[in-house]
């Protein structure tokens, strides 16, 4: 399996942690990753002009076209972006003009491009399968009891993604926890949103979003909070030690406990990036 990776802003700069677990998980399940010189992927954009936004968008699915590669994103609103632009191109002819009127300043047109994109929780899920990942196992996870947060971004608009998932009831992060040998523990509110997008507008109201999350889950005594997304680590792992007064609770991407569950160690892992400390579910797995 050879794909594009598309890393965007947000996981460079600030969740080096995702990307370097990621990679490690990727080369262990022999997935091969293509570096190309992608741009922003243009969310950050959107609610200031939807135009640029998803000529943005569209001038990277053309850079990942042009090498006949399919595209793999970590970040779910990177994913979102890029597959809405194309699904939105693809429909709305006056929308495709403006696009390209903004294109033709580069000296290129958008045709249509439309190579696969797909957030790595899919790649993992559908491509390299839940069975496989199963198989393939060396260290269980038996006995770790972990929440899962899939965010608002990973299978919505669901239309765009062709409904590969309830957008209300997922399960495939759930099913790809359990291949680890760790629990999925059910909890009241885990389709809420993390709070991340309010940021800018309440920093108040952002915060106290994530943290009637985590004040639930330290209730329920888990080892661990599971996610798929840069946005919703920055809620849950760098701001937690603002809005928890006692009782953290460690945060990790799935990569991060998959890589664990494959036998990785742990600085290959990024672990060490973490804001909250891993120490004690380390002295539970290792």
């Amino acid at each position: 399996m050879r794909y594009a990776l598309f890393l965007g802003c947000t996981v460079p700069a600030r969740q080096m942690n995702y990307e370097q677990s990621a990679r490690a998980v990727a080369e262990a399940l022999d997935i091969e990753f293509v570096d190309l010189p992608f741009g922003c992927c243009g969310f950050p954009l959107e609610p200031i002009s939807r135009v640029k936004a998803f000529a943005m968008a569209a001038h990277n699915l053309m850079r990942a076209s042009e090498e006949h590669l399919d595209v793999v994103t970590l970040c779910s609103a990177c994913a979102e972006t890029l597959v809405k632009t194309q699904w939105l191109l693809s429909r709305e002819e006056a929308l495709l003009r403006r696009v390209n009127r903004e294109l033709k300043k580069l000296g290129v047109e958008y045709e249509g491009e439309a190579p696969r994109v797909l957030h790595i929780l899919r790649v993992l899920h559908d491509e390299v399968g839940v069975e496989n990942i199963r198989r393939r196992i060396e260290r269980p996870l038996r006995g770790l009891r972990v929440a899962v947060h899939y965010g608002c971004h990973y299978m919505r608009p669901s239309e765009a993604y062709g409904g590969f998932e309830d957008p209300e009831r997922p399960r495939s992060l759930d099913e790809l926890v359990e291949a680890t040998g760790a629990e999925s523990v059910d909890y009241p509110g885990k389709m809420d949103c993390c709070g991340g997008a309010l940021l800018a507008m309440s920093e108040d109201v952002a915060r106290e979003m994530a943290a009637k999350k985590l004040r639930r889950l330290s209730a329920l005594d888990v080892d661990a909070l599971i996610l798929i997304c840069p946005f919703c680590a920055i809620m849950y792992d760098r701001y937690q030690s603002l809005i928890l007064k006692e009782g953290r609770i460690p945060v990790l991407y799935y990569t991060q406990l998959l890589g664990l569950a494959l036998g990785l160690e742990p600085d290959a892992l990024g672990l060490d990036l973490n804001a909250v400390s891993v120490e004690d579910l380390l002295a539970k797995v290792m």
